[in-house]
């Protein structure tokens, strides 16, 4: 079955387009908006699997490529998971791409322009993309700023999609679908994070998610009140600072 996605713009048009140009697409969008759910849903739509890296600090070239192992007393080299996707003709998908290692990227060159050839340098191979292969990334352009910034060398190798939070609409509808919370429950929890969203003065390094928002309304289906489930799903997870956290479960205790 196809994850559910609920289209905001015209991003599913444009997706789809850019599968079949075999052109990579970056998207860009804070945490918790629908990235990761919108290449899933768009992996199922055009029939191809999916393999999804989460990048972090310690992600390097060889997590993706792959290395040579010892098994029974052999030396077997064994496919990363960028490896596999380009045999196999799936949609790689490399989520916070930011984070991982700059060799990384330099490893991502090939993918990204018209060679679409990985090069195992470690096994002596050039493996060119099977029909179907796409790459695809995500970053959060407001979480770090400073050394783990895409270069504009690197973006300029994608077609780069925005994405933000939903339109109150659309978003309580996703929380509501997603959740099988009361549509008036949605609702209130999706004021709630419009209310957040817009107070800077909270300092907070991120703000409320769509997906935090599904956790709270999930709760509050399962009988947790709304107020508990604001404290446990949302504040806690946004803050450690106790003033801050505070003003948040106030705001929370006046809307429910």
């Amino acid at each position: 079955m196809t994850p559910y996605y609920r289209p905001i713009a015209h991003e599913v048009e444009l997706f789809r387009h850019a599968y079949d140009a075999g052109l990579p697409v970056l998207l860009k969008g804070p945490t918790g908006c629908g990235k990761s759910r919108f290449v899933e849903a768009m992996a199922a739509r055009v029939g191809r699997p999916l393999v999804t890296v989460s990048c972090n600090d310690e992600t390097g070239a060889a997590d993706l490529l792959g290395r040579w192992l010892v098994k029974g007393g052999d030396t077997v080299w064994q496919d990363g998971p960028a490896t596999r996707a380009v045999r196999e003709g799936a949609i790689l998908y490399l989520d916070e791409v930011a984070e991982a290692r700059e060799d990384v990227l330099v490893v991502l060159h090939a993918l990204s322009d018209h060679r679409r050839t990985l090069f195992l340098d470690r096994h002596d191979e050039t493996v060119p993309a099977a029909p179907g292969f796409l790459l695809t990334a995500s970053f959060n352009p407001g979480y770090r700023h400073g050394p783990k910034e895409l270069k504009p060398s690197t973006r300029q190798r994608f077609l780069c999609f925005a994405f933000d939070y939903p339109p109150e609409a659309i978003e309580t509808e996703i929380v509501q679908t997603e959740s099988g919370a009361e549509a008036a429950v949605a609702k209130r929890l999706v004021v709630y994070a419009g209310k957040v969203r817009r107070l800077e003065t909270l300092g907070l390094a991120e703000t409320v998610s769509t997906r935090l928002l599904i956790g709270a309304a999930k709760l509050v289906g399962r009988g947790v009140s709304a107020r508990a489930a604001c404290r446990v799903a949302i504040v806690e997870p946004l803050t450690d600072d106790p003033q801050t956290a505070r003003a948040m479960q106030d705001l929370a205790d006046l809307m429910f």
